[in-house]
């Protein structure tokens, strides 16, 4: 999109603001997974809360789609991580891309290096789908009959295992719910790994060709 483009100002104006509305989803989400003993009163509004928020992030898809001119299969495809959120809000966090870019311009500083920008990307989505696959596999597996997930904690060790491809299979879902949860996380996994992988490889050949340019001149 052009950046003076009507999709460009919009996305400027609201990406920070609704990154920080993401952390508040994210935060009551975590409230009423882990907050047992929580009065009813205040389960109450955080599912209100998330209910607004996910309103909220619906309607920005909605007005991103209309003022990009496509048709919605189209925008779906094209725009293939702004729609999984949509669906699934408690990724949203994940938008972190589009957030250091507007904050870039805003500030006008210089943009760090392509490979800086995927490991750094990398790292933080690593942390945030940690965090939100520990919480919906949890809520999943929490008192389940024949669970082996008995503490958050344990549903940490979990993503962590699985996130990193290690996979001990000491912890491991019995839900249908909790294993379609690690599915995703596996595939999520893969990805992060790849890109971090891939993108350190590509800077080091550069590095090695810079040094081998570089060199004397062969006498």
């Amino acid at each position: 999109m052009d950046d003076d483009s009507l999709y460009a100002r919009w996305e400027q104006r609201t990406e920070i603001p609704l990154f920080l509305a993401s952390l508040v989803f994210l935060g009551a989400y975590a409230a009423r997974v882990l907050a047992e003993d929580m009065p009813a009163v205040w389960k109450d509004v955080c599912a209100y809360s998330m209910a607004v928020l996910w309103a909220l992030f619906a309607a920005d898809y909605m007005v991103r789609r209309r003022l990009s001119g496509e048709r919605f299969l189209r925008f779906a495809r094209t725009h293939f991580l702004h729609s999984v959120v949509v669906v699934l809000p408690l990724l949203r966090p994940l938008r972190i891309v589009p957030l250091y870019d507007v904050i870039q311009r805003r500030q006008g500083e210089p943009r760090l290096s392509l490979h800086a920008r995927v490991i750094a990307y990398a790292g933080l989505s690593t942390v945030l789908l940690g965090f939100a696959g520990s919480l919906a596999v949890f809520q999943q597996e929490h008192g389940a009959p024949g669970a082996t997930m008995l503490t958050f904690g344990d549903a940490v060790w979990w993503a962590s295992a699985t996130l990193s491809t290690v996979g001990y299979g000491d912890i491991t879902p019995v839900t249908g719910g909790g294993r379609t949860i690690a599915v995703g996380m596996m595939v999520g996994g893969l990805a992060l790994l790849g890109a971090v992988t891939g993108s350190f490889s590509s800077w080091l050949l550069q590095v090695f060709s810079r040094e081998s340019d570089s060199g004397p001149p062969k006498t």
